[in-house]
């Protein structure tokens, strides 16, 4: 039995990755930070209370900047961005790349649409987004984008390694809180 027991263990792992039960779900409250980032390459303080005081706040967490999936992601976002503020959103990229790499970032990924800030190890741990590499934590987050309501709850919550996703479904949970 333990043989059998050790392989449907690993089929597990391999079918349901860790990280696919890691985040925050909907409905709970979303962890209130504040942190350094980028807008247009100059530094930028970012305060989620203070933007929830505006709307709703798509918070999207990617592993690294400048890496393929994670600029097309970026990408898409600063192509999408008119239509997040349309309907009253915020969007913000979250990494825990430095914030001279996001200085870059945010004008050459974002085109100055939206801010990038760093991810701490202490906001990556409370959104429950840690990108684990073979069973060991690599200090990077997973892609996870949360879309969080005026009222401070996680409305939707998307997580999935392939980017593709992420704007399109965001977007549409975005959209439904504004037709509230």
């Amino acid at each position: 039995m333990t043989k059998i027991a050790a392989v449907l263990a690993a089929l597990a792992t391999l079918a349901f990755p860790a990280s696919a039960f890691g985040e925050l779900p909907a409905g709970s409250k979303a962890p209130m930070f504040s942190t350094q980032g980028a807008l247009a390459g100059k530094g930028y303080a970012f305060n989620l209370q203070a933007a929830l005081r505006k709307g709703p706040v798509v918070l999207y967490f990617y592993p690294k900047a400048f890496t393929h999936g994670c600029t097309l992601e970026t990408k898409a976002f600063a192509d999408a961005h008119d239509e997040f503020a349309a309907a009253g959103a915020t969007v913000i990229g979250m990494s825990a790349d430095d914030l001279d790499l996001l200085k870059r970032f945010s004008t050459e990924a974002c085109r100055d649409k939206f801010a990038v800030a760093t991810a701490s190890p202490a906001i990556i741990d409370a959104y429950d987004v840690a990108l684990e590499l073979e069973g060991k934590a690599s200090g990077m987050a997973d892609r996870v984008s949360y879309v969080i309501g005026q009222d401070g709850r996680i409305a939707f919550v998307h997580s999935d390694m392939d980017y593709r996703d992420h704007v399109r479904l965001t977007l549409a949970a975005v959209k439904r809180l504004a037709a509230k």
